[in-house]
């Protein structure tokens, strides 16, 4: 599974990438107002140290407004995704951007109908929103299950990036049902890494090596 940090925050991408733990990069206009910094210069500085697809959002809600807003996103670097909106005017721009050669992530996803249409537009990713899904009072991990079920059904090449990522197990259940990529905040990609059981083990094997007065190096 391919993991995409959800933010715009560089200092958060570049020490995730540097760990070798990043595949790409998800913004949206929130997160491009909670960084504080130009749009087209944010999302350049992105490109520029992630090499796998970095998701930037139009926000026009009409066809001809968003594919004049794709010409200005598509040409800031070759692996800038076109984010569009799950409405009919945004499935007419993906399929007009893939047809081009243009990646597109199509967003706001909520149901397994919408992410059919995604596939059917020709859209490199669907991301459904599985915690916001949640909050409603519906299973958001059903969702990825039941677009799984249908992609593999008709073989689409569509890949299902699950969004609006809260906690790790989000992350565990979306791997166990084969989603190909997640996005999530860098707090809890981190959190990944946590267990009490490694703190514990790290604990004990330090405090032995002290009793040897020893040093590498």
């Amino acid at each position: 599974m391919k993991f995409f940090a959800d933010t715009a925050d560089t200092n958060d991408i570049r020490e995730l990438a540097e760990a070798g733990l990043l595949d790409g990069v998800t913004t949206n206009p929130s997160l491009i107002h909670k960084a504080g910094r130009d749009f087209l210069e944010v999302v350049a500085e992105i490109c520029r140290i992630v090499e796998g697809p970095v998701s930037a959002e139009v926000v026009a809600l009409d066809h001809a407004g968003m594919m004049r807003e794709a010409e200005v996103v598509r040409k800031i670097a070759d692996n800038v995704a076109v984010k569009v909106p799950l409405t009919i005017d945004g499935l007419k721009t993906c399929k007009a951007l893939t047809d081009d050669g243009t990646m597109v992530n199509v967003t706001l996803c909520f149901s397994a109908n919408q992410a059919l249409l995604a596939a059917k537009a020709g859209a490199t990713f669907v991301s459904p929103f599985v915690g916001r899904h949640d909050d409603v009072g519906f299973d958001g991990m059903q969702l990825i299950s039941d677009i799984r079920l249908i992609y593999d059904n008709y073989d689409f090449a569509t890949e299902i990036l699950v969004a609006s990522v809260r906690h790790p197990i989000h992350i565990l259940e979306a791997a166990k049902l084969g989603a190909d990529v997640m996005t999530a905040p860098p707090a809890v990609i981190r959190q990944l890494v946590k267990h009490p059981l490694t703190d514990k083990g790290i604990e004990g094997f330090l405090a032995d090596w002290a009793k040897t007065g020893q040093s590498i190096g």
